[in-house]
């Protein structure tokens, strides 16, 4: 695998979204995969499936509809995403372990930033936190598409950010879903740090698989 990237701060969804793309469509068995690092503009996006019911008020905010799986999401400073292209079908790994191995790294960055009860939620991808009123709260979302094999989008870890945008969907689907960052647990981080750790953790996840790379 090579080295995890950061592209310049703040990257526009959209050319990051068509760089993946054309990443993915140029890519065989032999080349090596990759981990972006991303600090977004402000922006909503609709997976493949989503409903735009779910968007109820995107104000200035530009929405963009998108081909990774899930309902709706924001993105915007203060908010790390690693977007992982990863040849799947080299590595052996099924397309639930690769979501599992997403929340699991999550979890484990989140506990060593000082976020205590990471945890997830049946039958609601990604990460969540205790939140205000018993509730849990979501900290990180996934969001992944897999084309012939070959992986990308990846995981959303609110950092440092403003969180009223999210008021204005319904995140990932849920109507009423808190969210919250890492500052918002009382834990000091920025997002190139965090950032930073979360890359390694997953190259280490990643590097814990055999690569078969044929002749």
């Amino acid at each position: 695998m090579n080295e995890s990237k950061w592209w310049p701060r703040p990257a526009p969804y959209l050319e990051v979204w068509e760089a993946m793309r054309q990443y993915t469509e140029a890519r065989d068995s032999q080349t090596p995969d990759e981990i972006w690092l991303v600090e977004h503009t402000p922006v909503y996006t609709l997976g493949q499936a989503g409903k735009p019911e779910h968007i109820l008020n995107s104000g200035a905010i530009p929405v963009v509809k998108c081909d990774r799986g899930g309902q709706v999401t924001y993105h915007g400073p203060g908010q790390v995403v690693a977007y992982c292209l990863i040849d799947l079908r080299r590595l052996g790994i099924f397309a639930k372990e690769y979501v599992s191995l997403l929340e699991s790294v999550a979890i484990q960055v989140l506990n060593e930033l000082g976020v205590n009860g990471a945890s997830l939620k049946p039958g609601a991808p990604g990460v969540y936190v205790p939140g205000d009123n018993n509730q849990l709260a979501k900290i990180a979302a996934l969001g992944i598409k897999i084309r012939n094999g070959y992986a990308y989008h990846g995981l959303a870890l609110n950092v440092d950010m403003d969180l009223a945008p999210f008021a204005g969907i319904n995140p990932c689907g849920y109507e009423g879903l808190q969210t919250i960052d890492v500052i918002g647990c009382g834990v000091a981080a920025d997002v190139v740090t965090a950032g930073n750790l979360l890359a390694v953790r997953l190259v280490q996840a990643f590097s814990g698989y055999h690569q078969t790379v044929p002749a």
